[in-house]
């Protein structure tokens, strides 16, 4: 699943672009405006504040900081504005030539809560939610959207919003039928004793239990861990094939600890790769490389969800990467496991 951006940019696409040239230049000229009027207007504040005898005391350095940002903010919100308004537009027409829907604000839904019920993000304090793509992917229910979690840390004048998780959420109906929850999560992930202990035999997210998989390839251990309550059912929806599927996009995105939950007949899975989908700016120039960059994000990222979906067979639906997953034997998955077993493990 790959969009035809050339196509895009010499068609439809293109046409409305060049009709957004107006509205690039006149964001620009109200940033600028803004930013000259609120110069104008804070800079003899700030000189009376600095240089008055009536004292501010601690506080000037702080209204001075809030004055200056406020500033700067209400200036770039035009050119937010803009950028915006070109993202949706790029994007939308990409969703639309793959036969999917795009929209740029979203709320999230169930599972995002079994993201955090069973931690595959982690705990936080604010967070942010955009570009959703969603649709059908071989005839099976698809979304994908990009979350950005932030945690308030430090206390006084070291408060600061720092992001513990910035990617993607994936859910897509899975291609054979299961009543179990399985979770695949990063070695380690879940450690007894403080850490010390080695790895749980058993984790429990809000009462529901789940007992780790004994994997019949130790190498596969070294880069995930299994835990659900059918053992069974997670043998045969789990397998190290997984593998090279999930890390191969992993390193595309030069991302991290892609973990994913098998629940209600879903697969969910989040994978840190950093800000996505930002195709819109107010350079025209660079609108086809913005445009290319976007599509092979979601073309990467749909990969994932089909090659760790599965068909009733028990075979993967699509590819991530140069294997076939319907040809891809569990010894190939073991080689792999074993090269990449040191590879980006990253906890949540």
């Amino acid at each position: 699943m790959r969009a035809d951006v050339q196509g895009l940019m010499g068609g439809e696409l293109g046409q409305w672009l060049d009709e957004q040239s107006t509205m690039r230049k006149e964001a620009k000229e109200k940033a600028y405006w803004r930013w000259t009027v609120g110069a104008c207007i804070l800079l003899p504040l700030l000189a009376f504040m600095w240089f008055a005898p009536v004292g501010f005391g601690d506080f000037k350095v702080i209204i001075s900081v809030v004055a200056v940002g406020g500033v700067s903010a209400w200036g770039y919100m035009p050119i937010n504005e803009a950028k915006k308004a070109i993202k949706i537009g790029i994007n939308s027409a990409i969703a639309k030539s793959l036969g999917v829907f795009y929209e740029h604000d979203l709320e999230p839904g169930r599972e995002f809560e079994i993201c955090k019920t069973y931690q595959l993000v982690p705990s936080y304090d604010r967070d942010d939610f955009e570009d959703r793509w969603h649709g059908q992917l071989e005839g099976h229910g698809f979304e994908l959207y990009e979350a950005h979690l932030e945690e308030r840390r430090g206390s006084g004048k070291n408060r600061r919003w720092v992001t513990v998780f910035r990617g993607a959420i994936i859910q897509m109906e899975f291609g054979r039928a299961f009543h179990s929850t399985t979770l695949l999560q990063r070695a380690g992930k879940h450690k007894s004793w403080f850490g010390l202990g080695g790895r749980k035999d058993q984790v429990r997210f809000k009462g529901h239990e789940l007992s780790i998989v004994d994997q019949v390839h130790p190498s596969f251990e070294d880069v995930f861990d299994v835990y659900t309550d059918d053992q069974v059912e997670a043998r045969v929806i789990v397998h190290p094939s997984f593998v090279e599927h999930l890390l191969t996009i992993e390193a595309a995105f030069e991302g991290d600890a892609v973990r994913a939950a098998f629940k209600e007949g879903k697969v969910i899975i989040a994978v840190e790769s950093g800000n996505l989908f930002e195709s819109g700016s107010l350079d025209s120039a660079g609108d086809h490389a913005r445009a290319q960059e976007a599509a092979e994000q979601f073309a990467s990222l749909a990969k994932l969800a089909l090659a760790i979906n599965q068909t009733e067979r028990g075979q993967a639906m699509g590819k991530a990467g140069p294997s076939d997953p319907g040809d891809f034997g569990a010894q190939d998955g073991l080689d792999t496991a074993r090269r990449v077993g040191g590879f980006g493990r990253k906890g949540v």
